[in-house]
């Protein structure tokens, strides 16, 4: 006997009961709707509408001994480059038929080390990792990375994941002095004494190698602060350096672009004009492409991730190790070179 439209259908056997089917053949819709006969699929639907039922995906997913469930898991979700890195994985797992998670660490390696913990109660196919880096428990995540398929992006921990997928570091930096020195002085290279991401040390190691293959002499301008926050950690950094007028050079290379917003907000508060007109007295590039970097004033040149190409390749990697088992023979890296944007800081 079929229950009354405004009676609350709880669970899916009491779905299947009232529309008349067995619960086989719904679960079996719910996970893939055209692997039913279309006259079933048309049965089914009606009694959705009528009964206002919809599945609980998660307790589905529970039940399988492989889920759609992958987490996607970045540092810091405020800042905008990973927002953007992390919506182009989300999209791309969306059509491959995944249901992914994002989560943000804020920073926090207590938090990173909860997140993981969580994941693993969800039975991920698969996780999508950028960690903290120098914060980050390396024995946990290590450990965490043979219980779950795991690909890092972004940020590496050597032999730690399945894979990695990132942006090459020397590629930004090279582009960006060999620019600078092109068409003015050699820069001085701007970035935290305690950066929070590795990539930054990979950055200043690249530009002191670059300045030695040029036979130029280099300046690593170390600015206080820890941290997120790096626009003001840029701001703050930029009005200590103008103080102490330490500065050797007209030009400055920053090692990411929201430190190098703080150097323009300081420089415009200071009546320092940057760009390459007859008035202005300094040049500022940086690296990222940061979505908001365009819309500085003035506009900053920088060296742009591929983001594309970083995101669709780490998604990739993912599902091919969902199907290899959640193993490689051999772990990955696959690096993708900067592009230079020209802009009016320089």
């Amino acid at each position: 006997m079929s229950k009354p439209a405004d009676t609350k259908i709880r669970n899916m056997e009491e779905f299947a009961a009232v529309s008349g089917l067995s619960r086989p053949t719904v679960s079996k819709y719910f996970n893939d709707p055209d692997s039913v006969r279309p006259s079933t699929r048309s049965r089914i639907e009606q009694a959705l509408e009528k009964y206002d039922y919809r599945p609980n995906i998660f307790a589905m997913n529970q039940n399988r001994k492989l889920t759609k469930n992958v987490g996607i898991v970045v540092p810091y979700l405020a800042d905008p480059f990973f927002a953007e890195i992390a919506r182009n994985i989300e999209e791309r797992l969306i059509a491959a038929g995944y249901r992914p998670t994002l989560y943000s660490a804020h920073g926090n390696p207590d938090l990173e080390m909860e997140i993981l913990d969580g994941l693993r109660l969800l039975k991920p196919a698969g996780v999508l990792l950028a960690p903290l880096g120098r914060l980050s428990d390396r024995a946990e995540i290590e450990k965490f990375c043979r219980d779950v398929p795991t690909v890092l992006f972004d940020s590496n921990l050597d032999g730690i994941g399945a894979a990695f997928v990132g942006s090459d570091n020397r590629s930004f930096v090279s582009q960006t002095v060999e620019y600078l020195t092109r068409i003015g002085e050699p820069p001085a290279f701007f970035e935290m004494r305690t950066p929070a991401n590795p990539n930054a040390n990979k950055r200043r190691l690249a530009y002191l190698e670059h300045m030695d293959k040029l036979g130029l002499s280099p300046q690593v301008i170390k600015i206080e602060g820890e941290g997120w926050s790096f626009e003001e950690i840029g701001r703050r950094g930029a009005h200590d350096l103008f103080e102490r007028k330490d500065l050797r050079s007209n030009a400055i290379l920053c090692s990411n672009d929201r430190l190098a917003i703080g150097l323009l907000a300081a420089c415009y508060e200071r009546g320092i004009r940057v760009g390459r007109g007859p008035e202005c007295t300094l040049r500022v590039a940086s690296n990222d492409d940061h979505p908001f970097s365009r819309f500085t004033c003035p506009s900053l040149t920088t060296a742009a991730h591929d983001y594309d190409s970083v995101s669709s390749h780490a998604v990739a990697k993912l599902l091919e190790l969902i199907e290899n088992g959640g193993r490689f023979s051999d772990r990955t890296e696959d690096l993708f070179a900067a592009r230079l944007v020209l802009r009016e800081s320089a």
